[in-house]
């Protein structure tokens, strides 16, 4: 199967509504796979919580969903071929005006961004 990057969700985000992601990344660390694909071109990634506000320092649990979408990208770029910077937001609005774009890791050879 050929995917074109990833899209980016919140869970906080209305069209959510416990489904169009295949994969929800809890704040307790679990990640779940959906039983269903939610979009023949694009991998969809839900993480739980609100991005849409400023906050100065992410919370532990914040920190810990990042780091671990971080590697769920790195893996899934590198299972279905396409770059880990083919990343992209689900609207204008979601995941959040807040969210911490700047965090991902996109260079699978360095780990950093």
């Amino acid at each position: 199967m050929q995917y074109y990057g990833i899209v980016i969700h919140h869970s906080a985000c209305t069209s959510i509504n416990g489904k169009g992601y295949d994969y929800f990344i809890a704040k307790n660390g679990d990640i779940i796979p959906s039983s269903e694909q939610t979009d023949p071109l694009y991998i969809h990634l839900c993480l739980e919580g609100d991005f849409s506000g400023p906050r100065a320092v992410r919370t532990p649990a914040e920190k810990e969903q990042l780091f671990l979408m971080n590697k769920l990208i790195l893996r899934l770029s590198e299972t279905y071929g396409f770059q880990p910077d083919d990343i992209f937001p689900h609207s204008m609005t979601c995941p959040g005006d807040d969210f911490p774009w700047a965090q991902l890791v996109i260079s699978p050879k360095d780990r950093y961004h």
